[in-house]
């Protein structure tokens, strides 16, 4: 737990460095403005998909009878809306992947871990998977959880869990390529599982706070990085 936490209090500090500071807010209003422009050119086609398959329900013609036909219209608009926020978020993740990790890396390890021998276990071809392979089982857990949104406390827990499982899956891999060897990747990531999900849990958490969810993509590419390398540094003085 004390790794998590100084990897936490770190990364926000980090924030505030000219480096990172002149990235911290462009995954996330990037990504904003991505979605914006999509469901500006897309909202009426979008609406009108779902709206048709909801129509061709019982419960759409039982609401049709009474006269209730906005509940299938608001529906729509809701349920595009939510399919909005998974989007937002992986959009500023990949944003966050591709353009701020290499500076998050080598800024965490210029200044953190200096003397840390760099094995480049990590490849282009397996960040890439690795996105690939988290974001498909993400889209999976998210729809399956999507039920749990009607029960209250699940639609603020399905989110939290399903947005960690994510960011831990993406940002462990980059943060590790430069300088674990394939063997010591592996080695890490198995034995700090539970807490890169941990720390995933409390990054997702701050989604929750207006403004703070402006900064979590890059929060947590620097604490992911500074617990990542923190990690390895400890087993590799465990075994010289």
């Amino acid at each position: 737990m004390q790794d998590i936490i100084t990897a936490l209090t770190r990364a926000a500090r980090n924030l505030f460095e000219p480096r990172i500071l002149a990235i911290v807010l462009l995954p996330m209003l990037g990504s904003i403005m991505l979605w914006a422009v999509l469901a500006w050119l897309f909202w009426d086609a979008w609406t009108g998909g779902i709206t048709g398959m909801i129509a061709g329900t019982a419960v759409a013609g039982w609401l049709t009878q009474w006269g209730a036909d906005w509940v299938i219209n608001s529906s729509a608009w809701l349920l595009v809306a939510i399919g909005l926020l998974p989007g937002v978020y992986i959009t500023a993740l990949i944003i966050t992947e591709i353009i701020a990790m290499p500076f998050i890396v080598k800024f965490v390890g210029e200044r953190y871990h200096a003397g840390l021998r760099r094995e480049a276990g990590g490849t282009l071809i397996g960040s890439v998977l690795n996105a690939v392979i988290g974001i498909s089982i993400f889209a999976v857990l998210w729809i399956a959880t999507l039920p749990l949104w009607l029960t209250g406390i699940g639609a603020v827990l399905a989110p939290v869990l399903t947005s960690a499982y994510l960011s831990q899956r993406m940002f462990r891999y980059d943060a590790l390529a430069e300088h674990a060897s394939a063997e010591e990747f592996a080695r890490v990531t198995r034995a700090s599982r539970g807490d890169l999900f941990l720390l995933g849990i409390l990054l997702s958490l701050l989604l929750y706070v207006p403004l703070v969810n402006l900064l979590v993509p890059v929060l947590s590419g620097l604490a992911f990085t500074h617990l990542g390398l923190g990690r390895l540094a400890q087993a590799r003085i465990g075994n010289s």
